[in-house]
């Protein structure tokens, strides 16, 4: 047997600054609970930014309200923390403002799926040039431990202490159903995974939606913790075809192993690209009219 080379803190240190990802980091340390899938996504969006080499002054992260809402003070780029649930819409606007931006919206499931679940649709439908990597930990963290719009049946927190009785939703299957032009799912305990499937949201030329199953360790013990998910998770099918709308949302159905990867992209025209469109046909019956 091969004696494993031991790893030490300067040099793991070293390696992770001569990368360049720190560039992407502020100097504001997270704050959230030790162990904690959100530092696996703080880490994946830095190493894809450097990675794709795009720059920070060209790039801006937009957050609601939950545990993932102070997402954009510890990356070194520009950052709008909204109102719950608003993170898309405010999203949307920068991105119809100056499309030579890179946007990424962040959210949890609550201020996803519940707040700010009217605007999931309008979003997709519309192709919107930009990225919703959206943290799923089934419960109200911030809030300290409450029912979300993914919470298992059968969950019991302080609002439910009787048990949770309520379906929970599928967001896969509903951003599929919405029109999403691409749409992913990874874990936060498969780091290397999230940095790859955050790369391939980023280049997307449309409305990318990245899933990220993470637990949270402070307030679920029993459902979605790393010991059930490690268990649970596993990569889709190497012969997926991620063209094919239908075999997506029958991939997506499967809740009880998780299947992490690439369901479905397509290339459709852009929000930003119809929008183009509109204001060429305006110019010219604008023109027709001083005509005539």
């Amino acid at each position: 047997m091969i004696p494993q080379q031991p790893v030490y803190l300067e040099d793991k240190v070293d390696e992770i600054r001569q990368s360049g990802r720190l560039d992407y980091r502020s100097q504001a340390l997270p704050t959230w609970c030790p162990g904690c899938g959100y530092y696996s996504v703080t880490e994946g969006l830095a190493d894809a930014l450097n990675d794709l080499q795009i720059q920070k002054e060209n790039t801006v992260i937009v957050s609601g309200i939950g545990c993932a809402s102070r997402f954009p003070f510890f990356m070194d780029t520009y950052g709008f923390h909204t109102l719950h649930g608003r993170a898309l819409p405010v999203a949307t606007g920068i991105k119809v403002a100056n499309e030579k931006l890179t946007v990424v919206a962040i959210g949890g499931d609550g201020d996803g799926f519940a707040i700010g679940g009217g605007h999931i649709p309008h979003a997709a439908r519309r192709n919107v040039n930009i990225t919703y990597i959206l943290f799923d930990n089934g419960i109200y963290g911030l809030t300290k431990g409450q029912v979300s719009p993914t919470s298992a049946i059968g969950f019991t927190t302080s609002t439910s202490p009787f048990e949770n009785r309520d379906t929970p939703l599928n967001p896969l299957l509903m951003l599929l159903s919405y029109g999403a032009s691409w749409v992913g799912q990874t874990y936060a305990g498969w780091p290397h995974h999230l940095a790859g499937l955050v790369r391939q949201a980023l280049e997307h030329p449309g409305f990318s939606y990245l899933h990220v199953l993470s637990p949270c360790v402070t307030f679920d013990k029993t459902d979605r913790t790393y010991q059930n998910l490690d268990l649970a998770v596993r990569e889709l099918d190497s012969d997926h075809d991620s063209s094919d709308l239908a075999l997506a949302m029958q991939a997506a159905t499967d809740t009880s192993t998780p299947a992490l990867g690439l369901y479905y992209t397509s290339q459709r025209e852009t929000l930003g690209q119809a929008l183009d469109q509109v204001a060429l046909r305006a110019g010219a019956a604008a023109e027709s009219a001083s005509l005539g």
